[in-house]
């Protein structure tokens, strides 16, 4: 007989995961999060962080980050008939690694209130991993599958961390992310390719909706499987920066390839050493 949903044997392990044991972040003393805030994030692989930017700072990150998604949905247009890899124009794009083309996005990227956040769940030695605007429009009502950052590409240490920053006000109208509390100590998870991302199961045993302001940040651990609904909403379009940072030294483990030090200058840059 299958195990049942809520047990860890019913969730397929990723290869290299194998003996996968979850710690808690230990830093000296907070500096960003509230103690509840560091309590959830350790036993759910998730918080909410309210208020952390002001709507200046926003404003202006959707000012850099505009015409770069724009660009290059109209490339998508132009040179893959409106389809490429999990982009689809007027519906949902996907643009990376913009803060080595925006000094703006670059001064994001290492905001105060950002390095205390690292500070809090990484540690002293941390650089950027990832980053990417996701602008999820209304031209057709997408879903993104159930799914973990780690298991796009495998980094080891498993443990990094995804902020997920909101741009406009998001709530289950126009594609707020879902979060499965407490699934993260698994480790990563095998995926399985879909129509649109990949996929680590159909439906966890428990799901929480996280709505946010523009100007919060949702912390979440990149072993937190989570998806996001379609933006319901005519005409708009939910606007979200994520930025990923990992502690220095980690590697990734392409599909099939050897392992790549994540250290790369121009894309992934210290934000704290030795804790400054």
């Amino acid at each position: 007989m299958p195990a049942p949903l809520s047990s860890p044997e019913a969730f397929e392990p990723h290869p290299r995961s194998s003996g996968f044991v979850w710690r808690d972040p230990a830093p000296e003393r907070l500096h960003r999060l509230s103690a509840d805030q560091f309590a959830g994030f350790c036993q759910d692989g998730f918080t909410l962080i309210e208020g952390v930017f002001s709507p200046s700072e926003i404003a202006a990150v959707i000012g850099a980050i505009d015409p770069l998604e724009a660009a290059g949905e109209a490339w998508v247009r132009e040179k893959h008939g409106g389809r490429h890899m999990i982009t689809t124009a007027g519906t949902i794009t996907f643009t990376a690694h913009i803060a080595r083309r925006s000094p703006v996005l670059k001064a994001f990227a290492a905001h105060p209130a950002i390095k205390e956040i690292c500070r809090d769940l990484i540690g002293t030695e941390v650089r950027l991993y990832w980053d990417q605007s996701v602008y999820k429009k209304t031209g057709k009502a997408q879903e993104f599958p159930w799914h973990q950052d780690n298991g796009y590409t495998f980094i080891e240490p498993q443990q990094y961390l995804t902020l997920w920053i909101p741009l406009v006000d998001v709530d289950e109208d126009n594609g707020c992310p879902w979060i499965a509390p407490g699934l993260h100590r698994l480790g990563t998870l095998a995926h399985h390719v879909t129509d649109i991302g990949l996929k680590c199961f159909e439906t966890p045993p428990r799901a929480v909706a996280v709505a946010a302001k523009a100007g919060d940040v949702i912390a979440f651990s990149s072993l937190a499987p989570h998806r996001t609904g379609p933006n319901l909403r005519t005409g708009s379009v939910r606007k979200v920066y994520i930025l990923q940072y990992a502690p220095d030294g980690a590697v990734a483990w392409p599909r099939g390839g050897e392992a790549t030090p994540q250290n790369d200058p121009e894309r992934q840059f210290k934000i704290l050493e030795a804790g400054r």
